[in-house]
């Protein structure tokens, strides 16, 4: 189904994710949150068997994304799939709630739980379920009863005040603009372009600059030099589709900064130092390495899609090495990257923040070189250092 354009993109959204072990009554505390039957519900062990996601807005916190995870102490095969399932889900989590069976208290693998979500920074915190059966909560935790609804407005009340902390303050371009200034916008429309529509980075790019009070022209490569030469004076900033920068860097003169939005979306996401650091280990690669292009979309390939093939290709070419190519997308993203030599990441305009750390430090713990594709690219044509002069921070890193 189409999202609605007035909603908030789900990468934006507060991610709540619920874990805990079977018959905790987990989906139950969940369907209590949310005033929804967002989770079947059984007396039957594991009837969570998949991760269960919704978008949804939920008083006092906003929009949000709640995910209903299966029990982390699944057994068997499929059973442990599962729970690698659950597992990953954390990476996407900024708010974790552990729900525990207040008639049996934490058990080691609650514990284990609560120990990862401390060791990888995921803010969180314990409700104690069937509070009409079980003793007062433990550990600092909070007694809940998704029967009787007891505490089920307190328990929302803890989540927002986390959620609060977690969400991301940070502009996407709002922040390097005055009133006044004036930004363009290079969105090539070609066979890749989505038919009716421009790309979510494009129209968040938009909203920024214009809640910024500055003022946007959008056009093509082709109208680019006329656009420019029609303005008073030169614009605060160029922002370019990344596979527009080999025909755009000419077109704009030296004086006006220029960048991409798939940059400025790995400086919103955090994860621009890494990208600029890892593009120079392209000069490193052999014959027969293997590179990673991974998307955090899904979407149909067209014939000249920029990860499957445009990338590859300048990839190929600006090496002149025989390479192997793997391809991921959506929430696929291989937990070994030991395989690879270098991870060219998209934009990740539809994976919240949270996600896209994890994948970055992912990389970095196994020190594979971690790039994205406005950074790779603009290397590949030159002007790195020229697309990170708006950002001091980066600029310094070549």
């Amino acid at each position: 189904m189409a999202q609605n354009l007035n909603e908030t993109p789900r990468a934006n959204r507060v991610h709540i994710a619920f874990f805990g072990m079977r018959n905790a009554g987990k989906s139950s505390v969940v369907n209590a949150v949310t005033g929804q039957e967002m989770s079947i519900v059984s007396a039957v062990k594991g009837t969570t068997t998949d991760p269960v996601t919704k978008s949804m807005e939920l008083l006092p916190v906003g929009p949000v994304v709640i995910i209903d995870t299966p029990g982390m102490d699944d057994t068997g095969d499929v059973g442990a799939l599962r729970v690698k399932k659950a597992r990953q889900i954390l990476a996407k989590t900024d708010v974790a709630v552990l729900v525990v069976d207040g008639q049996v208290g934490l058990s080691p693998a609650d514990e284990e739980l609560l120990a990862l979500f401390r060791d990888r920074g995921v803010p969180h915190l314990v409700a104690y379920n069937k509070a009409d059966l079980a003793p007062a909560a433990q550990q600092g935790g909070l007694s809940v009863s998704a029967l009787t609804g007891q505490g089920i407005q307190q328990l929302k009340e803890r989540i927002a005040a986390l959620a609060a902390k977690a969400e991301n303050e940070k502009r996407i371009i709002g922040d390097l603009l005055t009133p006044g200034d004036m930004v363009v916008l290079v969105t090539p429309i070609d066979a890749s372009a989505p038919k009716g529509r421009m790309i979510l980075p494009q129209v968040q790019a938009i909203r920024d600059i214009l809640d910024a009070g500055a003022v946007c022209s959008v056009t093509q490569p082709e109208q680019l030099p006329g656009v420019l030469s029609g303005l008073s004076a030169p614009p605060r900033l160029v922002i370019t589709d990344s596979q527009a920068f080999g025909r755009v860097k000419g077109m704009v003169p030296g004086q006006v900064p220029l960048t991409s939005f798939s940059i400025l979306f790995a400086r919103y996401k955090g994860v621009l130092k890494t990208a600029v650091q890892g593009a120079a280990a392209l000069e490193g690669l052999k014959d027969g390495d293997r590179v990673l292009i991974a998307e955090g979309c899904t979407h149909h390939r067209q014939c000249e899609d920029i990860g499957t093939v445009k990338l590859p290709g300048w990839i190929q070419a600006h090496t002149k090495k025989a390479l192997q190519f793997a391809f991921t997308s959506g929430g696929g993203f291989p937990e070994d990257l030991s395989p690879f030599r270098l991870v060219v990441h998209c934009g990740g305009c539809m994976l919240n923040e949270r996600e896209m750390q994890s994948r970055r430090q992912a990389a970095e713990r196994q020190g594979v070189p971690y790039t994205n594709y406005g950074t790779l690219i603009a290397y590949m044509n030159g002007i790195l250092k020229r697309s990170l002069a708006p950002f001091p921070d980066c600029a310094g890193l070549l």
